[in-house]
């Protein structure tokens, strides 16, 4: 930064935002630095949250700094745009950081982020599931917001505040979020878990060690980035909602950055709606020759025509919702649903009022199984768990689903073999398929399995699958 940059501090109230006031201040008066003004922003989550707000209050007029201070009811707007209340929180809280800036007319607003916050982010990430990008955790800088003291540790800067009280700083006093203790949050059950867990047991200075490997990911990110940018240039034509991908060049990618192109890609045509890990893996299947020709994705359509992938954008209905791109082959759109199958474990379906279970079987009980459930056109069906990637889910079918009946010697379409089984239409969206990691079908929950999975040997590994519970058609 420099003298002339304006910077206006978040300050919550808590010690590490009470730190960043400080030291911006020291920074200030050494000339590197001018803080326009403190903002303060109330959630209206927790009862003590108007004695945060008169804190950050107190603090800006015991140093003399100009506040903005603004509330609102996160959990109203939670349940208004049906999102959780931390993603609701984390939107409010941002959108009033840019007002922040522009109501002091300030060059970048700095958070009090610190090196445990990252090591939580990153371990977080972690446990969700996320690659280079998620990994990459938080940002020194992103765009107008800087995080000036991701390389201080939370003790280091309590004990910095401590140093200041004695020397006489009127404004050193903090909170804490009693929020902080309920550790049904997740980052909160990392924070006061994980975290001492991994300390003890593994690492002492293992907040630092993930801190690094946040940096490192970062790096490799940006290259990514960079990597799959140029490589987008070459590859990918661009008219107006429409997106083709040269599949020559695309499938000459390494695997990791033909994910990458493809994720940028289908972002742009997704236009805001998230693209995450299934999206992908769906549409790098319709870009080689044996999967499925077409695929519904968020807010766009993917077909593979010729040599080439294109991606459709979906326009807006009346009512500002996405349009089906292909509603007769699939009834509803908005009753899309997928779960997570656990082994042992089971999902329950209100959309199809049914339960469907998985869990391994031992060769004992094999002779009690019904014979059907080799072929699985029942409600039950036995298959080879050596050969399933990843981990199981549940899903509805979607445009473009194929898979290989047992005894057809071939790859079949969904829609044509629901049409074969006389299936009805209004049913087909409700029918259970279990899919591996791939998203391959594995079962056709009530009415047949895919031959690769078929069990042919007494010594192969198996899993016993089920469908319990009526759900509107016959098994």
């Amino acid at each position: 930064m420099r003298a002339e940059t304006r910077v206006v501090a978040a300050l919550s109230g808590g010690s590490d935002s009470v730190a960043l006031t400080s030291i911006l201040r020291e920074l200030q008066a050494q000339g590197e630095l001018c803080l326009a003004g403190l903002a303060h922003f109330n959630h209206q989550l927790r009862p003590t949250a108007d004695r945060d707000e008169q804190l950050a209050v107190s603090i800006a007029a015991a140093i003399d700094v100009p506040i903005l201070v603004e509330r609102e009811q996160v959990a109203a707007r939670a349940r208004a745009e049906r999102r959780s209340i931390e993603d609701a929180a984390r939107a409010a809280r941002y959108a009033f950081f840019e007002r922040a800036r522009d109501h002091f007319h300030a060059d970048v607003v700095a958070l009090g982020h610190t090196r445990d916050d990252q090591a939580e982010t990153f371990l977080l990430r972690l446990v969700r599931g996320a690659g280079p990008r998620g990994l990459a955790s938080m940002y020194p800088r992103h765009g107008s917001i800087v995080r000036p003291l991701l390389c201080c540790g939370r003790e280091e800067l309590r004990a910095w505040l401590a140093a200041r009280r004695v020397e006489g700083d009127p404004a050193t006093d903090y909170v804490d979020d009693e929020s902080n203790a309920d550790v049904r949050i997740p980052r909160n059950r990392i924070r006061a878990e994980l975290i001492p867990l991994l300390k003890e047991r593994f690492n002492p200075a293992i907040v630092d060690v993930l801190a690094s490997e946040a940096d490192v990911a970062r790096e490799a990110w940006d290259w990514l980035q960079a990597t799959a940018d140029e490589a987008a240039r070459r590859m990918v034509r661009v008219d107006g909602g429409t997106r083709a991908i040269d599949l020559e060049e695309f499938n000459r990618l390494p695997a990791a950055m033909r994910r990458l192109v493809m994720w940028r890609v289908m972002t742009d045509a997704a236009r805001d709606r998230p693209v995450g890990f299934e999206h992908v893996s769906a549409a790098l299947r319709v870009a080689t020759p044996d999967g499925p020709s077409a695929i519904d994705a968020p807010g766009h359509r993917l077909e593979r025509i010729g040599s080439r992938v294109v991606l459709t954008s979906r326009p807006l209905d009346a009512a500002g919702r996405w349009t089906p791109a292909n509603p007769e082959n699939l009834a509803n759109p908005a009753n899309l649903f997928r779960y997570p199958l656990s082994i042992p474990g089971e999902v329950e379906l209100p959309q199809g009022q049914c339960v469907v279970s998985a869990r391994e079987v031992s060769v004992a009980e094999r002779g009690a199984i019904d014979s059907r459930a080799i072929v699985g056109n029942g409600p039950i069906a036995i298959v080879r768990s050596d050969l399933c990637r990843g981990s199981l889910a549940v899903r509805n079918r979607r445009p473009g689903d194929r898979f290989r009946p047992v005894g057809l010697g071939g790859k079949k379409k969904l829609q044509d073999f629901f049409v074969d089984r006389k299936v009805a239409r209004r049913l087909r969206d409700q029918v259970p398929l279990i899919v591996d990691g791939s998203d391959r079908i594995v079962w056709v929950a009530g009415y047949g399995i895919d031959e690769a999975f078929q069990v042919t040997d007494s010594a192969q590994h198996v899993l016993l699958l089920e469908l319990t519970r009526g759900w509107g058609g016959s098994v």
